[in-house]
């Protein structure tokens, strides 16, 4: 799976309908352009890309009194909709995403009922733990075997498991103690916001051709 498709998906969701540079405004306040392929180039491609695909609708929107060209605003569809929540699901779930999916779902764990996300999560660290077992069933030297270096990639991995474990877990329970607000518990973005001069910044940037 790519982040940016989930990344994208989610940002117009938050707003209901955002034009592009609210999208990449939003996406460079969470630092996504450095953990993730969301660079300017991928987001406004993903967005006209996910508009052919039936994923988001497309809304011309007359320019501004100050001036400048009509910009475009996306929203999503049904189709769009049901996107989001598979890829949301399936990175907070799985184990063998990349770390930006996994980074881009916990951004939007908040979309999510909290029993539903606690849930997600739950089947993450088993499916961890099972990986972790089976590294050290399949990868650990027999007795009297000396893999040399080679054996510090077993480590890593075990490494990688129990870290990830135990990440997990850390939010499971604190999911489990009440932390955030949860869909279907009130307004879960509220102060979670981009400053509106970045967007404006963006705007004039496109406007004098020097975004894409």
């Amino acid at each position: 799976m790519s982040a940016i498709r989930l990344l994208v998906l989610g940002a117009v969701r938050q707003h209901g309908r955002a034009h592009g540079y609210q999208v990449r405004g939003d996406l460079e306040f969470w630092g996504a352009h450095e953990w993730s392929n969301a660079k300017p180039g991928s987001i406004y491609h993903a967005l006209k890309a996910m508009a052919k695909q039936g994923l988001l609708h497309v809304h011309d929107v007359a320019p501004s009194e100050a001036g400048g060209p009509p910009r475009t605003e996306y929203e999503l569809t049904g189709t769009g909709e049901a996107e989001y929540f598979k890829l949301l699901r399936e990175a907070l779930s799985s184990v063998d995403q990349r770390v930006d999916v996994l980074t881009a779902g916990v951004g939007f764990i908040v979309d999510l009922p909290r029993a539903e996300a606690v849930a997600l999560l739950k089947r993450r660290l088993a499916a961890l733990e099972e990986w972790r077992e089976d590294i050290r069933a399949r990868w650990t030297p027999a007795e009297g075997e000396d893999w040399g270096h080679i054996g510090e990639i077993m480590g890593m991995w075990v490494h990688t498991a129990d870290c990830g474990a135990e990440w997990t877990r850390g939010l499971v329970a604190r999911l489990e103690g009440g932390a955030y607000v949860m869909a279907g518990e009130g307004d879960q973005w509220e102060g979670v916001v981009t400053d509106p001069a970045d967007y404006e910044r963006l705007r004039r940037a496109e406007q004098s051709g020097q975004a894409e």
